[in-house]
């Protein structure tokens, strides 16, 4: 039985790697531009339907898990909402590598995604947002895939590598 989840142990860094890998080698064939690599996530499961409730126990077990992913990511910025749970789903990473996430002011992406399209060159962040305003995030960053996130769905990791003159790469993970 050990063997069996040290396998697997070892096949989730192999992916994370190679995942880490495809991603520079997409930024270094392109010529210079704004951000490397955008990281968008709903924020982890909460504990219940009220207004501004903690992640569930489940959501900061997910919590974790992203800071596992996205700790050797080279992740520079994070947003979230001004909400518990999507600060709760970014406070692992943040604290793991130093970094005070940025609080954003209500549902309009418009604004988040000129502040992304403003970040330097080498630069990458990550966006914990909601089921109603990643898809909306996505759209306002030109991702022509429509996306949709139902109410029990907390697992996706969008990766964004913006291009200069063509629509972003998308790669649509779940973790």
């Amino acid at each position: 039985m050990r063997h069996g989840l040290d396998c697997i142990v070892a096949s989730v860094k192999r992916a994370t790697l190679v995942l880490s890998l495809l991603v520079v080698a997409l930024a270094a064939a392109r010529p210079a531009r704004a951000q490397e690599t955008i990281y968008i996530v709903r924020h982890a499961e909460r504990a219940d339907q009220s207004t501004d409730p903690p992640l569930s126990t489940a959501g900061v077990d997910r919590s974790h898990r992203l800071k596992d992913m996205l700790r050797a990511a080279g992740v520079t910025h994070i947003f979230t909402t001004n909400l518990k749970r999507t600060i709760e789903t970014a406070k692992p990473l943040a604290d793991a590598l130093g970094l005070a996430p940025q609080p954003l002011a209500g549902p309009d992406v418009r604004p988040l995604a000129a502040r992304l399209a403003a970040l330097g060159p080498h630069d990458r962040a990550l966006v914990v947002g909601h089921s109603n305003t990643v898809p909306d995030l996505l759209r306002a960053l030109k991702v022509a895939t429509p996306i949709a996130i139902a109410d029990a769905e907390y697992d996706n990791l969008f990766i964004v590598v913006p291009q200069n003159d063509a629509a972003p790469l998308l790669l649509r993970l779940k973790f």
